[in-house]
């Protein structure tokens, strides 16, 4: 491994510097098993300054051993020593571990950006389930099928999954049977994903499993308000409901014979987003599902975070592979139709914002969970209105949209003022946050859309 490619690219989530050999460079070795594995160069300062690590014949067999015996499982990591700048650099190279979690007394880290975390026993949990290919969802509820199961909400799933041509599904075969043979029900028990999906009262056993919505005109003030429960496929169409109630549409008229609706968000994408909350929420979780409508923003809230093993940016990357939070509930969606190709949700909700002329949506771990805000276009007539902008400064903005930029001295030109007004005014746009300045003064320096 190139130490000095390590040191020049800096602390990461999978590069650590160390002075010396702690207690901290444990936690480390353990967080990088728990992660993506990574390197722990000894030697070197937080800056990546080179201080040199005193070694002698022992050193190399001691820090091994005391990793050895400080982890559970045992881990066993490399070692590499190589002289930098005249100096003495150890890299501890260490595995993502099979198995996990991995331990050190007792307590288990992962690996976030360049620091580590306590897990809690929850995030245990979880990630011993992905680790070994199981899913929480996939567990028996300690309560009877028969009693707890509403046949009918089977059958329209069965009817959906015939329908959709993903599952083929004889009219005649009986619900119940059907259900073992996909291991949504195993020994008469069924898996916490049938009782989500199908029991009679879901949330009986799971009173988490909600979907709390609020239409705010600010933070602290609420207009509406309604906390949805059902079966999942329910709460997705009772989810959908409230938001179309509660977002503007508009129709514009063509030469075609019917009008087309105009929504602030695509429904598309809000649908894929509603869904996505469901089908990888954490159920174990008591926190709700949270849908928080603003007069200029939407966001989808709900509990549990990214799968361990992923980024954001893994997620932004068209050709991710998809690792569903809760497997069953996942292959359900899939049968009906809900969900199409498996990792394909986030590409689909960007493509419909573009399209509508929208922000990209925003994806980010949240308060324990994972959140995704929609924003109204930055030329929303309404929210131009309100910041109250003239004529000229809305006209302004529409140029830079369709050219995709606007210069000073074109805004002089097209509306016949002087230099200091267009200073003005565009130092005014990039206050209220509808433009961003590129270049410091002079002829390169251009103005663009924020978030264009």
């Amino acid at each position: 491994m190139d130490l000095e490619k390590l040191l020049d690219m800096g602390e990461s989530e999978t590069v650590e510097f160390k002075e010396t050999f702690d207690r901290e460079t444990l936690e480390t070795v353990v967080a990088f098993a728990n992660t993506r594995g990574g390197a722990i160069l000894i030697g070197v300062n937080n800056a990546g300054g080179v201080k040199g690590a005193p070694i002698g014949p022992e050193t190399i067999p001691k820090w091994s051993n005391q990793i050895s015996q400080a982890t559970e499982p045992t881990l066993i990591a490399d070692f590499q020593v190589e002289s930098i700048e005249g100096k003495t650099v150890v890299a501890i190279l260490v595995k993502e571990y099979p198995l996990k979690p991995v331990s050190y007394r007792g307590r288990c880290y992962r690996r976030i950006r360049n620091s580590n975390r306590v897990m809690s026993p929850q995030e245990i949990a979880h990630m011993h389930l992905q680790s070994t290919g199981n899913s929480w969802d996939a567990l028996p509820a300690p309560i009877s099928a028969k009693d707890w199961l509403d046949v009918e909400r089977i059958r329209i799933y069965l009817q959906g999954a015939a329908a959709s041509g993903r599952r083929k599904i004889a009219k005649s075969a009986d619900p119940i049977e059907i259900l073992k043979k996909i291991e949504l029900i195993k020994k008469n028990k069924p898996t916490w994903a049938a009782v989500l999906l199908f029991g009679k009262n879901p949330q009986s056993p799971l009173t988490q499993a909600t979907i709390h919505c609020g239409r705010f005109k600010e933070e602290a003030t609420i207009i509406d308000d309604r906390l949805i429960s059902g079966s999942l496929i329910e709460e997705i169409d009772e989810a959908l409901d409230f938001i179309r109630k509660n977002i503007r549409v508009r129709f514009h008229i063509s030469g075609e014979a019917q009008r087309e609706e105009i929504w602030d968000y695509p429904l598309e994408a809000l649908r894929e987003a509603v869904i996505n909350a469901v089908c990888h929420r954490d159920y174990s979780d008591p926190a709700d599902i949270q849908i928080k409508i603003y007069e200029d923003s939407l966001q989808i809230w709900n509990p549990g975070g990214l799968p361990f093993d992923m980024t954001v940016d893994d997620l932004l990357d068209p050709a991710h592979s998809s690792r569903p939070r809760n497997k069953l509930i996942a292959q359900v969606f899939y049968d009906m139709g809900l969900i199409e190709r498996y990792g394909s949700g986030i590409q689909r909700m960007i493509q419909a914002c573009r399209k509508s002329g929208l922000p990209d949506p925003v994806f980010e771990e949240k308060s324990g969970g994972f959140a995704i805000r929609f924003q109204k276009s930055l030329l929303n007539e309404e929210r131009l209105i309100k910041a109250g902008l003239n004529k000229r400064q809305i006209e302004a903005l529409r140029y830079a949209k369709e050219k995709g930029r606007i210069t000073n001295i074109e805004y002089q030109e097209e509306w016949g003022v002087s230099k200091a007004t267009a200073t003005r005014d565009l130092a005014l746009l990039i206050k209220k946050g509808f433009l961003v300045q590129y270049g410091k003064t002079g002829r390169g320096t251009f103005y663009k859309l924020k978030g264009s």
